[in-house]
C-alpha cells in the first residue's frame, strides 16, 4: 500500500512539473507608457485662448484645433430708454460685427490661426510659449505676432507683435500684462502711423466653471483716438465649450482693431464669444 501511495505521489509531482514547464514564459517587462501631453489637460484659470479680445497664455496641444465665434452687436446700449433696449433684446435684434476664428497647435507651445470679421478684416496670427508658470517659472510668457488687412486683405495692412505675460494668484485669479506694438495702425492718411498698447486683463474664477473677465487696452504712444477699448464679461465652461457674455465700448476682436481703439462718447455694446475646443 505504501509503495502505491509513493508511486502515486511521484506521478503527481511529475505531472505538475511537466505542466509548469509547458506554460508560456513570462512576458518581458513593458516600456512605461508615454507621458500624456500636459497641454491636453484643463487649465482651471485659463479656459480660453483669449479674454474678451486680448490673447492669454493658454497653450494649444500639438495637432489639435479650436474654433471661436465673436459677436459685437452694433446697437448702443445707451440709445433710447430701457423699454427700447428690452424691445430690441439688448441689441440682439440689430446688426452685429461677427468674427470667425480657427486656431491650430503647430508644435508643442506653438499655435497659429486665422480670424476674420464681418467687416472683411482678416488676421493671421502666431503665438509661441516661452515660459510656463506650471513648470516652475515665476510667470508665464508668450510671444505673439499678427498680420491683418481690410477688405479681405486687399487694403490697409497692419502688423502687431508683442508679449503676453500672465501670473496666477492662488487658485482663483490670473492677471495679464501685454505690451504690444502695431505698425500702420492709423487707417487715416494724417497723424501717427503706429500704436503702442499695454493690454491689462484678469480672469477670476468664482465657481468651478463660472468666471468673471475684464480687460483694458490703453494706447500709450502713437496713434490715439482718445477712446481705448474696455470689455467686461461673465463666462461659463462646459467640457470643451466656453460661452462668454460681454459688454465693450468697441467692436475690436483683432489686435489691429484694438490698436484702432473703441467708440468715443462712452458708448457701450453687448456681445458674446463662443469657443469650441476639439480635444
Amino acid at each position: 500500500m505504501s509503495r502505491r501511495i509513493s508511486l502515486s505521489a511521484l506521478c503527481l509531482v511529475l505531472l505538475v512539473s511537466v505542466s509548469a514547464g509547458a506554460q508560456d514564459p513570462p512576458a518581458p517587462p513593458q516600456a512605461p507608457p508615454e507621458r500624456a501631453d500636459p497641454d491636453l489637460g484643463v487649465d482651471p484659470l485659463q479656459p480660453d485662448f483669449t479674454l474678451a479680445a486680448l490673447p492669454t497664455t493658454l497653450r494649444m496641444p500639438r495637432g489639435k484645433l479650436a474654433f471661436r465665434i465673436t459677436h459685437r452687436f452694433t446697437r448702443e446700449l445707451g440709445s433710447g430708454d430701457f423699454g427700447d433696449l428690452v424691445s430690441d433684446l439688448f441689441g440682439i435684434d440689430g446688426g452685429a460685427q461677427i468674427g470667425l476664428e480657427l486656431r491650430y497647435g503647430l508644435l508643442p507651445g506653438t499655435q497659429i490661426g486665422v480670424h476674420r470679421t464681418s467687416d472683411r478684416t482678416i488676421q493671421f496670427f502666431a503665438q509661441q510659449s516661452v515660459l510656463k508658470q506650471r513648470d516652475g517659472a515665476p510667470l508665464s510668457l508668450d510671444g505673439v505676432a499678427a498680420y491683418e488687412g481690410r477688405e479681405n486683405f486687399r487694403e490697409h495692412r497692419s502688423g502687431t507683435f508683442g508679449l503676453v505675460v500672465s501670473r496666477t494668484l492662488g487658485r482663483r485669479a490670473i492677471v495679464y500684462l501685454e505690451p504690444l506694438f502695431t505698425a500702420n495702425a492709423n487707417p487715416f492718411l494724417a497723424g501717427d502711423d503706429h500704436a503702442v498698447m499695454l493690454g491689462l486683463g484678469t480672469r477670476v474664477r468664482v465657481r468651478p466653471a463660472l468666471y468673471l473677465v475684464g480687460e483694458y487696452t490703453p494706447r500709450i504712444a502713437g496713434f490715439d483716438t482718445n477712446a481705448d477699448q474696455i470689455s467686461f464679461g461673465v463666462e461659463m465652461r462646459a467640457g470643451g465649450h466656453l460661452f462668454q457674455l460681454n459688454v465693450s465700448n468697441g467692436f475690436g476682436t483683432t489686435l489691429g482693431q484694438l490698436a484702432g481703439g473703441g467708440v468715443q462718447n462712452d458708448t457701450w455694446f453687448f456681445g458674446f464669444n463662443l469657443l469650441r475646443k476639439f480635444f
